[in-house]
């Protein structure tokens, strides 16, 4: 699918096209369209393999781009083109997902050589990368100076990958990486050493964007193939649609995507948020899924069941509520810039 994408210039129109906003690093009304476009055609897993690439490694390798040079502007290029695909590797198998300050993947920073130790799960493109960008720790403690990214090629002597113990996620290369001495020269570091955490965040923006975009595209295709079932099946020759609890339960939904759509197309008009404005979309995304999905689930009936029904897309679906933060914690930080937030918003 990224060698398609790039063929096709999607990608190139994405980064490089006049819309291009320089905080996100790319064009938010085209990562609106194209995210709408995958999810309509393609699978959950398909789509979130390009996402993940698309609005977080893509970003951070264009942005050092012209600073680096050497391997990470050609790498850039090359997954420009469509022609490289990079995974990236922050959620650290030796510490909680939602603690990155806890990591314990290191790399030693030797003259102009690095070595690389440790491993990462539950990384999107793990088993399809050609590179990863990972994010380590050059030295002890939890400042964000203590972390570096770097460009690590996946067929590299001591690089190891496998699948995701799960049966969710076709097609998302979803997977574990292991690290065990690897080494690089120089040149695959991102930036200065100390800059890992500090660019991870800079680029943050774009990734909890482009969730809450995807969200609001896919409740949005749930909700209109879901009122395509109920006004087409009947109840003693009566249409579903006409009974008025079903009819509520399903307004319920819709406007719940409504309400998030209008936060996206916010977002997009307005350029990159700020992290308050980050989170408060990333959680309305986890939130809006989860309530419409419910929704949609229980009018499926027994159908919802099916292999390929609906159930199915609801357990992947919980993924917005966790995956890149979950909602509990994007909540917690728009509870700290609630001062901020409800001055924006007068």
């Amino acid at each position: 699918m990224w060698r398609k994408l790039g063929d096709e210039g999607a990608l190139r129109d994405l980064y490089e096209g006049p819309g291009t906003d320089p905080g996100l690093g790319l064009d938010p009304f085209a990562l609106r369209g194209l995210l709408a476009s995958l999810d309509a055609g393609h699978g959950l897993g398909t789509t979130l393999g390009v996402c993940v690439q698309a609005a977080s490694a893509l970003p951070i390798l264009l942005g050092r781009r012209d600073r680096d040079g050497g391997t990470v502007a050609r790498v850039a290029e090359q997954a420009v083109a469509g022609r490289a695909v990079v995974a990236f590797a922050a959620t650290d198998a030796g510490a909680a997902g939602s603690d990155l300050t806890a990591l314990t993947t290191r790399v030693e920073l030797d003259g102009d050589e690095v070595r690389l130790d440790g491993g990462k799960r539950w990384i999107v493109n793990a088993t399809t990368a050609d590179h990863a960008l990972v994010l380590a720790r050059h030295r002890p403690g939890d400042h964000f100076t203590s972390f570096t990214l770097l460009l690590v090629p996946a067929g590299r002597d001591g690089v190891g990958r496998a699948a995701a113990p799960t049966r969710f996620f076709a097609g998302s290369g979803l997977g574990e990486l292991t690290f065990d001495g690897v080494r690089l020269d120089r040149s695959h570091v991102i930036g200065r050493p100390g800059q890992g955490l500090a660019e991870f965040a800079r680029r943050m923006a774009s990734e909890r964007l482009a969730s809450a975009l995807w969200a609001s595209a896919l409740c949005r295709r749930v909700l209109s193939d879901l009122h395509e079932r109920l006004t087409a099946r009947t109840m003693r020759d009566r249409p579903l649609w006409e009974i008025g609890s079903v009819r509520q339960r399903f307004a319920r939904a819709l406007l719940e995507q409504r309400r998030l759509d209008a936060l996206c197309e916010s977002a997009c008009r307005r350029g990159r948020p700020t992290p308050a404005q980050a989170m408060l979309l990333k959680a309305a995304g986890g939130e809006t899924v989860r309530l419409v999905l419910d929704e949609a689930a229980q009018l499926h009936g027994a159908d919802g069941f099916a292999v390929g029904g609906l159930q199915e897309l609801r357990a992947e679906a919980a993924m917005f509520g966790i995956a890149g933060g979950t909602t509990e914690t994007m909540l917690e930080g728009v509870a700290d810039h609630a001062p901020e937030l409800l001055e924006r918003a007068s």
